[in-house]
């Protein structure tokens, strides 16, 4: 597996963290046989919009957390990826996600496969930071990190055949920083004494994804 257009060095905005250039290998329909994340790697996707089950899966983006990001682009139809499909199941790596509740359903509805272990920054925002109702990742890239993020691509085409630098750009940025993300909200749910909860909370998320998918998207079956 080679990628389909070399190592490309993306101009980020990322001064604020000291990283100038970002170095972005995109794959056609599968990661490399040599990969390795380490014991936890960060994850995000890109769809043709926000309903897992009418939505296709377009691309992948992975970051181990030092600085460079792997994306794996999918034609329409052709999800095989058995080295993505390992690794996302693999129980020795955790899985960084924000809002992983609908990566999770994602993945499920077109690789077939369930993500575990998981974390999802998002959550773990919402359980400390109950100080705010802004938990969306450019809230925390600014509040946590002090790294602003451009939203400008959030909404392009990426079901293109060709997806443009700004969109590359735009993709890693989802990535890149999830590790040090973890690092700082976990130094918060120990503080307040929410660690175990946070992580009860991870491990009901696959399942909170196939209620997604079986149709429970928006009805909480804890209810009265």
């Amino acid at each position: 597996m080679h990628p389909i257009r070399g190592c490309r060095w993306i101009e980020a905005a990322v001064v604020a963290c000291g990283i100038q250039r970002v170095p972005i290998e995109l794959y056609d329909g599968d990661l490399p046989d040599d990969l390795d994340f380490g014991d936890s790697v960060a994850i995000d996707s890109e769809t043709m919009g926000l309903n897992p089950v009418r939505d296709r899966l377009c691309l992948v983006q992975l970051s181990a957390g030092a600085g460079n990001c792997h994306m794996v682009q999918f034609r329409q139809g052709q999800y095989d990826a058995p080295n993505l499909k390992r690794l996302l199941t693999d129980p020795n790596v955790t899985k960084l996600f924000h809002f992983a509740r609908f990566d999770i359903a994602v993945l499920k509805a077109y690789l077939g496969v369930m993500c575990e272990p998981v974390y999802c920054t998002k959550i773990a925002s919402r359980l400390v930071r109950t100080f705010t109702d802004r938990h969306g990742l450019k809230d925390l890239c600014k509040d946590l990190l002090g790294v602003e993020l451009s939203k400008q691509q959030q909404s392009s085409d990426w079901g293109a055949a060709d997806l443009t630098p700004e969109q590359l750009k735009y993709a890693a940025s989802d990535v890149l920083y999830l590790h040090e993300m973890r690092r700082k909200l976990d130094a918060m749910l120990e503080r307040e004494g929410r660690t175990e909860l946070a992580a009860e909370c991870f491990r009901f998320l696959p399942a909170r994804a196939l209620l997604d998918l079986g149709g429970w998207a928006e009805q909480d079956i804890f209810a009265h």
